[in-house]
């Protein structure tokens, strides 16, 4: 069982930046992939970035070069550099794990689920 939680979310102006956290609590004991997801209003929920077991980190297309997925495995902590934010980027963001690999979390499926925190982006 995995505990995710949230913070870091917030407002802010179209080309600004926000860092979003992820404290992770438990252990996931099989091949995982462990990122961040989002959903905005009305819209299906799309993978963001993802960090698999072995360490290769990937990325939607409409964030690569913008957005930067890290961790800190001694404080078990997963981190998301948001950059040059758009309006488009506005959404609920999740703190996902996804077991057997990021495929599926890039396309929105996961195992285990945050709480979300909201990122706002006004032009």
């Amino acid at each position: 069982q995995l505990q995710l939680v949230e913070s870091g979310g917030g407002s802010v102006q179209s080309g600004g930046s926000l860092r979003l956290s992820c404290a992770v609590s438990g252990n996931a004991v099989t091949r995982h992939c462990i990122g961040w997801s989002r959903q905005a209003p009305g819209k299906n929920r799309e993978g963001v970035a993802g960090i698999d077991s072995d360490g290769t980190t990937s990325y939607a297309d409409s964030v690569k070069g913008r957005f930067t997925i890290s961790q800190d495995n001694a404080k078990n902590m997963l981190y998301l550099q948001m950059n040059n934010l758009k309006p488009e980027d506005a959404a609920m963001y999740y703190c996902a794990v996804r077991f057997y690999g990021c495929d599926g979390l890039l396309r929105g499926y996961y195992t285990y689920l945050g709480q979300g925190t909201q990122v706002t982006v006004s032009s």
